[in-house]
């Protein structure tokens, strides 16, 4: 059978998103690394699961009722109202690729903002309570904010909204989503004490937490080049170039922000500031030039250290930083396109139309994030319950909620007269916070 130029260029994109569809659905594996590496050792497996819960929950979610939301036949401008369980009337999304294709890169979108809320509730919220939060999320709360921001008839896109990625539809909405869900859970026991003083719950294992960072820098190239959806626009190139320049400066400036501020380098903050870089280039990854997307990452690399504290100061428990990676990271970017696009940005002579059509749409995403989460997360707490108990979380999250530990052969003395396997390493007893300087929280 001979092909067209148009079967061709059909064919090209259509791999071109699939590959980026792994990239970004490999993204999963940096989440959970890197959110395994930031916990205790006795919690590990069980973030792990939460993770692993948001592919396969959160697929089946998004396929049956998500993806209708959100890329329906559009609801006054609020939401879709076709498409469910991947079927019936698509025509209007107007692809050159099969939306099988398409619904594969939108799905791994979705599981990553759910990914985002897991590490913010790490250490003490029950698996199952979660299982039907990651559904809601995955069916609702995400496809809602990117039918407004990228849907067919979206209100915050009939506005000229400009989001190329997702740095408010999905990063916002994950980070204030993640602020609302810690603030109904509630901090760890062992955080803070009375007096209003700070405990570091110290990391396990860096080198997870570095991995898992790599390989979402690495995913990242599918984040941002695979959303124009087509191998054959070479705006891919400088795409992937101000991708990396933003999370190569936001790294950077962790590293040289911690040491000026605190005497030393932070890992935790070298390594989240690179992934706040790459929170706010995403939505102007394609409308600016190098130069902004460079200093676009070292705002976020400052940003995300001040967050850090700001949230502990307010008991907002957080132990990978998701909300100020994500939540301010992603804010900033969305704000960012509104002063360093090329075209319309106001640095570059758009006037200032465009920075207030980005603010009322990022606060508009952000204030349904976090509404619709603190509902689910009332709801889920005055019915099911959603924290484990205080010997539960003192024990370990991976025992008594899985059965089994991450790792085998340490116990701790308190539970060894009872013969209870539960993993507590000796060094994961609260710490004063004597010292700024946190590879964990």
């Amino acid at each position: 059978m001979e092909l067209g130029i148009k079967d061709l260029a059909a064919g090209i994109d259509t791999i071109w998103v699939l590959i980026c569809a792994a990239l970004v659905f490999f993204m999963e594996a940096g989440f959970a690394f890197l959110e395994a590496g930031f916990i205790r050792a006795k919690n590990s497996l069980n973030i792990v699961m939460k993770v692993f819960t948001d592919t396969t929950v959160g697929m089946l979610g998004f396929w049956a009722i998500g993806f209708g939301v959100m890329y329906g036949i559009n609801i006054l401008g609020l939401f879709g109202g076709s498409g469910f369980f991947l079927s019936g009337n698509l025509e209007h999304i107007n692809l050159r690729v099969p939306i099988y294709a398409y619904w594969l890169f939108q799905a791994a979108f979705a599981v990553a903002v759910a990914s985002i809320i897991s590490g913010a509730v790490a250490e003490r919220m029950k698996f199952g309570p979660y299982i039907i939060f990651t559904l809601i999320c995955t069916a609702l709360i995400y496809p809602v904010a990117g039918h407004w921001v990228w849907g067919t008839g979206g209100w915050l896109s009939n506005l000229g909204m400009m989001d190329f990625a997702g740095s408010a539809a999905v990063h916002a909405v994950g980070g204030w989503a993640a602020l609302a869900a810690v603030t109904v859970l509630g901090p760890r026991k062992e955080k803070y004490n009375k007096d209003g003083s700070i405990n570091v719950l110290p990391a396990h294992n860096m080198h997870l937490a570095f991995l898992g960072t790599f390989i979402l820098w690495f995913g990242w190239f599918g984040f941002n080049p695979g959303s124009s959806l087509s191998g054959l626009d070479l705006n891919i190139a400088r795409i992937a170039l101000t991708t990396n320049l933003a999370a190569a400066a936001g790294g950077t400036t962790g590293i040289l922000f911690t040491m000026r501020r605190y005497g030393k380098a932070d890992p935790s903050m070298a390594a989240n500031g690179a992934l706040a870089g790459l929170a706010a280039i995403t939505a102007g990854t394609a409308y600016v030039g190098a130069g902004s997307a460079v200093i676009i990452g070292v705002v976020a690399g400052i940003l995300v250290v001040l967050a850090v504290e700001f949230f502990d100061r307010v008991k907002a428990d957080d132990p990978v930083g998701a909300i100020a990676v994500h939540g301010v990271g992603g804010t900033w970017g969305v704000l960012a396109v509104g002063l360093f696009a090329q075209e319309g940005g106001l640095l570059f002579g758009g006037g200032a139309h465009q920075l207030m059509v980005q603010a009322l749409g990022v606060l508009s995403v952000s204030l349904w994030a976090f509404g619709a989460t603190f509902v689910a997360f009332s709801v889920l707490k005055v019915t099911m319950g959603i924290r484990v108990s205080a010997n539960e979380e003192f024990e370990g999250m991976d025992i008594n909620e899985h059965g089994i530990s991450a790792y085998s052969g340490l116990v701790t003395n308190s539970l060894k007269g009872i013969g209870h396997p539960a993993i507590q390493e000796s060094e994961e007893t609260a710490m004063p916070l004597s010292s700024p300087v946190q590879a964990g929280r």
